[in-house]
C-alpha cells in the first residue's frame, strides 16, 4: 500500500471536496446521532476563518485513494507556541496506516512553524451511553499525547422538558436577581453590548476548568467579536443570545448562546455560558439558559434536540445543566501532545 500525503486549501475545490466527503463517512459512523456533517460549515472553513487563526490542511491518499485529511489550526494572535487539529480517516480504511502518516507529517508540519504542543479531541463511550468506538482515544495514546481534559456531551430532548419545573426553578431564581435585567437578540451583537461581550469572552478560558490543557487566555476586543461574527455567518449558524444586564452599571454580566446550523433544523448548540466573578451569586447563568432556551424555541420550532459539551470537573455549569433536563450521551477527551 502506498500513502501520499499533499498540502491543500481553499483554491484546490477537488481537494476540499474530497475531504468533505471523507468527514461526512467519518461522522455518520462515529457520531451517528449528531447532525450530517454540514457542506456550508466546512466550505467556510477556508474562505472565512476565525480571526486570529491559520488553517493549515493535508489530504491523504491510499493507492490513490483519497482516505484521509489533517486540519491544523495556529493561533497568531495568541497562544502562538500552540495548535489545534482534527485528524480524520475515512471508516473504510482505517487501520492501514493513514493515520499515522498524517500524525507525522503534522508534527513535522508545527515542528517548522515552533509550535511546542498541540490538542486535539476523542469521543468515547459512557458506562450506559450508546457504543462509540475506542480508536480515537487508543490512537491518541499511540503517538505520545496524554490525556488533559475530561469533557461529557449532554443533550436535552425538547419534548422531555419538564416546563413545569422549568418555570418553578425561575421562580425560585429571580427574587435573587433583583437589580438585573435580561436582554435578548439574534445574529450579531448590539453595538452598546460589544465591549461587554469581548470581555466576558475573553473570560471564558480563564474561568472554565481546562484541566491539564496549557492554553492561555484569548486576547478578545470588539473587532475580534465582528470577525468571529463573520466567521458564524458564513457557516449558517442562526445564533440565540440572552444576556443579563446590571442595572446600577448597565453592563451586561452574564451570557449565554444557542445556535442553530445551516444543515438540521431539528438540532442546536448550547454554547457559551458565562458569568462576571464579580456578579455570581444571583443564580444569573440559570435565568440565563433558561430564558434562551424559550428565546431560541420561539423561533426555531422545529428544533428536537440541544447538546451542550462541559468539562466533567465544571460541577456548577453542569448542575444548572441537569437541571434543565440535559443528560449524558458520550465522553470527550482533550488529547495534549507535547513536541
Amino acid at each position: 500500500m502506498s500513502i501520499t500525503i499533499a498540502s491543500f486549501d481553499g483554491t484546490d475545490p477537488a481537494a476540499v471536496d474530497e475531504a468533505y466527503r471523507i468527514g461526512a463517512a467519518a461522522g455518520d459512523v462515529d457520531v451517528p446521532d449528531l447532525p450530517p456533517f454540514c457542506r456550508r460549515r466546512f466550505d467556510a472553513l477556508f474562505h472565512t476563518p476565525m480571526p486570529g487563526t491559520e488553517s493549515l490542511w493535508a489530504l491523504a491518499r491510499l493507492d490513490g485513494v483519497p482516505a484521509g485529511y489533517l486540519q491544523v489550526d495556529l493561533p497568531f494572535l495568541d497562544n502562538t507556541e500552540n495548535a489545534t487539529a482534527d485528524l480524520t480517516v475515512h471508516p473504510e480504511l482505517r487501520r492501514r496506516g493513514v493515520g499515522r502518516a498524517l500524525h507525522e507529517y503534522g508534527v513535522r508540519l508545527l515542528r517548522e512553524r515552533g509550535r511546542k504542543r498541540v490538542v486535539a479531541m476523542a469521543v468515547s463511550a459512557l458506562p450506559d451511553g450508546p457504543a462509540r468506538s475506542v480508536a480515537g482515544d487508543a490512537f491518541a495514546a499511540t503517538t505520545g499525547a496524554r490525556p488533559a481534559l475530561a469533557e461529557v456531551r449532554r443533550r436535552l430532548a425538547v419534548a422531555d422538558i419538564d416546563r413545569i419545573a422549568l418555570r418553578a426553578a425561575l421562580a425560585e431564581a429571580t427574587p435573587r436577581a433583583e437589580g438585573y435585567r435580561s436582554v435578548c437578540w439574534q445574529g450579531s451583537t448590539p453595538q452598546e453590548y460589544v465591549a461587554d461581550i469581548a470581555y466576558l469572552d475573553g473570560r471564558l478560558l480563564t474561568d472554565a476548568p481546562m484541566g491539564d490543557v496549557q492554553w492561555e487566555p484569548e486576547q478578545v476586543d470588539a473587532e475580534r467579536i465582528r470577525g468571529n461574527e463573520l466567521s458564524l455567518d458564513a457557516r449558517g449558524r442562526r445564533r440565540y443570545h440572552l444576556g443579563m444586564r446590571h442595572e446600577e452599571s448597565g453592563r451586561l454580566v452574564a451570557w449565554t448562546v444557542l445556535d442553530v446550523g445551516a444543515n438540521a433544523d431539528w438540532h442546536a448548540y448550547q454554547q457559551i455560558t458565562i458569568v462576571d466573578p464579580a456578579h455570581r451569586g444571583h443564580r444569573l447563568g440559570l435565568i440565563a439558559k433558561a430564558e434562551n432556551l424559550h428565546h431560541l424555541l420561539t423561533h426555531e420550532r422545529a428544533v428536537r434536540v440541544i447538546d451542550t459539551f462541559n468539562a466533567a470537573s465544571n460541577s456548577y455549569m453542569v448542575a444548572i445543566n441537569e437541571q434543565l433536563g440535559f443528560r449524558p450521551v458520550d465522553a470527550w477527551t482533550d488529547w495534549q501532545l507535547t513536541l
